[in-house]
Formats: C-alpha cells, structure tokens, sequence
C-alpha cells in the first residue's frame, strides 16, 4: 500500500527522546515541561467532589457553562477585557488541542503563517498539515526579542496568521506593551489574524505582569487566544485548556471542534470553576514560580554554565558555548548518561537546527530535584 505522509520530515519529539533516556539512566528530568510535585488539594478535592455528585457525563461542547464564566471573570480581572462566556470562549483538551484548532478552522493550502523561532515544536507541524507554509522569523540572541523590521519584510500578500508565544517557551523571555503596540501597527488595515499561546500567562517574574492580547482591542478583534489550565495549576496531564476569541472566530473554531473532541473532562471543568472563585489560585503564581527560579538559579551558581534572562515560563536557558563547542543535542545527551540530568538542546525549537550552544531547563520541580541536579551539574 503506497502511503505519502503529509509531515514526512517528523520523527519522535525530543521531549520524549530525552524523557526516554533519563528513564534509561536514571536521570533527574528537567527536559520535558511539568511539575514533579503534588497539586494544590484543595483542586482535587473539587474534582472528587464534582464526580461524587454525579458530573461524570458529557457537559457542554462549548465548556462547563460555570467554568467558562469564572475563566471570564478571569480575564475581567487581570486584563480589563469583557469576554462573553456564551460566544467567546470554547474549553479544550489542553491548549496544544486549541492551538491545533485555532489554525485548523482558518488555514487553506498556499497560506503563510510568521512563526517566531525558536519556537514551540507543534506550531510548524500544524501549519503544514493544513497545506500552508510556515514563514520563519528569528529571535535576536541572547535576548530573544523581536526585530520587527524583519517581520515587516516576512509579510506578503500571502500572509494569513501571525503566530506569538508570551511568556515564550522555550526562552523565557516576553512581550512589552511596546510589541504590541508594533504588531497593531502591522495589521492595521488587513486581513492578517493572529493567534496568541499564553499558556504561561500566570508565570511571570520580578514584577513584571503578562499583558495579553486580550488587553489591545485591536487586536484581541482578529486574535485566537489560547491558555491552559495545567501549565499552571500543576495538572498537566487533565489536559484542560481554552480558547478565547471573538464570536465569527470561535464559530468557526467550534466547526472543526466538535468533529474531533465534542466534549471535553466534565469533572475537571467543575472542579476547575469551584476552584477559581478564589483569586488567590492564580495571582500566588508568580512569587511560587519566582522562588523556583532563584532558589535553581542560586544552587547552579558555582556552575560553568551562564544564565540567560527568564522572565516568565517555568524554564531557564544555559549557556555553555564559553566551556564545550560539542552540538547542543550531543550535548545535553552527555549530560544525561555522565551526569544524570536530562535537558533539552534548544536547537530543536528551530526548523533549521540553528545551534547557539544552550540548553533548556525546567525548574518547575520539588526542591529537593533542584538541589540534586545541582548537585550533579556543579561538576560539569
């Protein structure tokens, strides 16, 4: 039986290439992206509470109709925006899910799409298995910020999305007012939509607060904004997320919603909306996620590795150019099988493999983790 692949170039994800390996070698994982510590009881117990009284069947296509107005009083709260429970916000299956969808329900054969690199490994993927070309913008190392010159040049009449990630994965770093404010300038006066990945929108650090989109009315007009509710609640594998956008959008991000997945975890949902009435569930993140990063950042301070900036995501970027010009992927492979941490090469994050000579690590982890694994990277 012939069989022509529609990613022919897509293999095994690193994530799980490396998560393999440090099983191998007994390492300590701060490659893949999740928390090695229990969640917040007072969430489970809302979940356990929600199948004991019986929501244990499909709720709503669209979401629990609770959860979604606690997720919009939410964003009433933290980015003055008024969203419409009803029209404007759909519950997912983890926000990769309403990434998938966001790009599915618009994006036709001979369509472009700017995607900042280096960039999330499911964007391009996605893209392309929709018949459009992904139109790469890098990054400025070692700050990873924006030179919106080249992003003026990447538009062509072609142009269908532009596609931002902030607080960014796997770098750390983030939007300022004044990217937005770029960005409205560009699309003012075209059909470019744009989608937002704000998974990490509770993670930020040193003061600084994560400015959706949703916070620009001009571009919140044209934007799918995506979000998840385990990145930041420690339930990575519930799998819940959500997307935001304005009612023509989200009918058409339903369309191809409900032909994949219909219904999404009821128990979650309700637990989940109980749990939110409590505003602190959400604005204690940032000090929980800043203790984690200096308290990792301060044990690996003896090591040989230089530290880029993170201001917000559950992740810091080493870089080891200075000491070893090894490949970033051999690399963190050595890390794993003579040191016992595993890590992720970030040259994987571009489509090209540019290498920068850093590695990215996870600090979402119990304390003890970190110490560990500073242990064993100290003598690197």
């Amino acid at each position: 039986m012939a069989l022509q692949s529609k990613l022919p170039s897509v293999g095994t994800t690193i994530f799980t290439v490396m998560s393999t390996l440090a099983q191998e070698h007994q390492a300590i994982n701060l490659s893949q992206g999740f928390p090695d510590f229990a969640m917040d009881p007072r969430l489970i117990d809302a979940v356990d509470q929600a199948m004991r009284e019986g929501a244990n069947q499909y709720t709503h296509m669209n979401g629990h109709p609770l959860l979604r107005e606690r997720i919009a009083g939410k964003v009433g709260h933290l980015y003055g925006a008024g969203v419409d429970p009803q029209t404007e916000i759909t519950v997912t299956p983890g926000a990769t899910y309403a990434i998938y969808t966001s790009l599915t329900c618009i994006l036709r054969p001979g369509d472009e799409v700017i995607v900042f690199e280096p960039a999330y490994d499911s964007y391009i993927p996605t893209i392309e298995v929709n018949g459009a070309t992904a139109v790469r913008v890098p990054l400025q190392f070692p700050h990873y910020s924006i030179d919106w010159d080249l992003v003026k040049k990447a538009i062509t009449p072609r142009t269908r999305m532009i596609l931002l990630n902030t607080p960014h994965n796997p770098t750390g770093s983030v939007w300022t007012d004044a990217d937005f404010r770029m960005l409205e300038t560009l699309v003012e006066g075209t059909d470019i939509l744009l989608m937002s990945d704000e998974v990490y929108e509770h993670i930020t650090f040193d003061g600084y607060r994560h400015p959706s989109i949703l916070k620009y009315p001009v571009l919140r007009a044209r934007a799918f904004a995506c979000f998840s509710f385990g990145k930041a609640y420690h339930c990575t594998g519930w799998k819940i997320g959500y997307c935001i956008a304005p009612p023509a959008l989200t009918t058409e991000f339903r369309k191809v919603h409900q032909f994949n997945c219909f219904s999404t975890n009821t128990p979650a949902q309700l637990g989940l909306a109980r749990y939110l009435e409590n505003r602190e569930a959400y604005e204690s993140l940032p000090a929980f996620f800043q203790r984690k990063r200096d308290l990792f950042l301060g044990l690996m301070k003896d090591s040989p590795f230089r530290w880029l900036d993170s201001k917000g995501s559950y992740f810091v970027l080493g870089s080891y150019g200075h000491f070893s010009q090894e490949p970033d992927t051999d690399f963190a492979i050595r890390l794993t099988k003579e040191y016992g941490v595993a890590v992720i090469p970030v040259s994987v994050f571009y489509q090209d493999g540019k290498d920068d000579k850093v590695v990215r690590f996870c600090f979402a982890k119990e304390d003890k983790t970190l110490e560990e694994a500073a242990r064993r990277l100290t003598s690197v």
